[in-house]
């Protein structure tokens, strides 16, 4: 099935993520929207230098995509509620929010439509379409805690930016590489960025 990926990145830290998430659905997918909040991409910009070669979220923050990434990848104003994606009957196949700020979490779980990003997230909700949510955030609090929940019991994913270890990883790239993966397996792909938890015993 051809896929189309909504991936949206807000004011948390956390850009890596993103980044390489895009650079492996570059290569599988028939379609990635982009979305920054106006904070994401402040962010971004003050966490990644852009690169020279192959994707770089620091340039697309700024408007940029590589002419060979042009066929594949949209990015899109956050404030365009006219965008195909702000509609049920184009949603597109899942969105992944990656990182998520709680501002933007609790906005979505409260029905607050106010930016692009918020209107996809909740065009994805009413249309079934699996919404990934990856919080970045240390230590929670109660309120918090019950967004989240509120949005597992609407039927996201919560998969919060908390890397694994047991695949030993021995670079910042690996422990990226663990997330994006997980990320990877609740949009039903298969990847090899980690092997899975005892592989050997398998």
């Amino acid at each position: 099935m051809q896929q189309r990926i909504l991936v949206a990145v807000t004011g948390a830290s956390g850009s890596i993520y993103a980044e390489r998430l895009i650079e492996v659905l570059l290569q599988r997918v028939e379609r990635i929207y982009l979305l920054f909040s106006e904070t994401g991409a402040k962010v971004v910009r003050h966490e990644i230098q852009p690169k020279s070669e192959g994707f770089s979220l620091s340039k697309a923050a700024n408007g940029e995509v590589h002419p060979d990434h042009r066929s594949v990848l949209r990015v899109m104003r956050n404030d365009d509620l006219f965008a195909p994606v702000a509609s049920g009957s184009s949603a597109p196949t899942a969105m992944v929010i990656l990182p998520a700020s709680m501002g933007c979490l609790g906005r979505i779980v409260h029905g607050i439509s106010g930016n692009l990003i918020e209107r996809s997230a909740d065009v994805c909700l009413k249309q079934k379409k699996p919404l990934i949510i990856c919080p970045r955030e240390s230590p929670l609090n109660a309120i918090h805690i019950r967004n989240m929940l509120g949005l597992a019991e609407l039927g996201c994913q919560i998969v919060p930016a908390m890397p694994g270890f047991y695949h030993h990883p021995k670079t910042v790239s690996d422990l990226v590489d663990f997330m994006v993966g997980r990320v990877l397996e609740c949009l039903g792909m298969d990847h090899e960025l980690y092997p899975a938890w005892n592989s050997r015993m398998r």
